[in-house]
């Protein structure tokens, strides 16, 4: 695995952090993207506190040009991509009928768009070494929906669907593309959820927790690692029991 770089979106806080973290401490060098540019250092001094390189680099997923700038800049900086963690998202919650299109527009382009982009930026690199890894991170309700998240919902069961169709694609090359589906997981998006809601979601939940980001990042890692070479299109679950298929 000498000197392997991965790129994760959503790095400055969060599952993205975690994940950057995660595989740091696993002996990557780690390209941080995202929009708020000082939690981005932050992020990074913890990553370099572990001895490892770190670069970051600004990003807009709701923006190809700032999609391509991202690439163009680490390339020229920082080298080749070996593993892509598709990791940034928002949301943009409300009922079907209520719903704006500006708040569908939003999360489809960041979330779907973005990540597809985000892909198509790696692949000419990943196909000429004839290695790669490709992770998007979906979610348990793009397995089974969920009211009020139609938008999201559907960006995130989109990435399941490009995840299955690249691994059909890429598989000749020796490049792997699978997705992890968090369940509800500790982050500042589930933080706002009020006490009843937490209690509701915690009875539907097996384990009886919520998951940490950390738990998350290990999957992530698992599934970047050389252990997981015989593992494409598929969907990692890591929900506490709350969705079986």
């Amino acid at each position: 695995m000498a000197n392997r770089t991965a790129f994760v979106t959503g790095a400055s806080r969060g599952i993205g952090k975690a994940c950057a973290l995660g595989l740091a401490r696993a002996g990557y060098r780690i390209v941080l993207a995202a929009r708020d540019a000082a939690k981005l250092e932050e992020a990074a001094a913890e990553v370099r506190a572990l001895g490892v390189e770190a670069f970051v680099v600004p990003i807009d997923l709701s923006s190809h040009e700032s999609i391509k700038a991202a690439f163009d800049k680490t390339a020229k900086e920082f080298g080749r991509i070996d593993v892509l963690i598709n990791n940034a998202g928002i949301t943009r919650d409300g009922l079907s009928m209520r719903m704006k299109r500006p708040d569908w527009d939003a999360v489809i382009e960041t979330n779907l768009s973005g990540a597809f982009f985000c892909i198509q930026q790696v692949l000419s690199g990943m196909m000429k070494e004839r290695w790669g890894r490709i992770i998007n991170i979906s979610s348990v309700v793009g397995q089974s929906g969920n009211a009020g998240q139609v938008n999201y919902v559907a960006s995130k069961a989109g990435l399941i669907g490009i995840t299955k169709s690249l691994a059909q694609e890429l598989g000749s090359r020796n490049i792997t593309v699978n997705a992890v589906a968090p369940g509800f997981i500790e982050t500042d998006m589930t933080a706002v959820l009020n006490e009843e809601t937490k209690t509701r979601i915690l009875d539907g939940i097996p384990l009886r927790r919520m998951g940490t980001a950390d738990d998350i990042a290990a999957a992530v890692k698992f599934l970047a690692s050389d252990d997981a070479g015989y593992i494409t299109g598929a969907v990692i679950d890591v929900n506490g029991g709350m969705f079986m298929r």
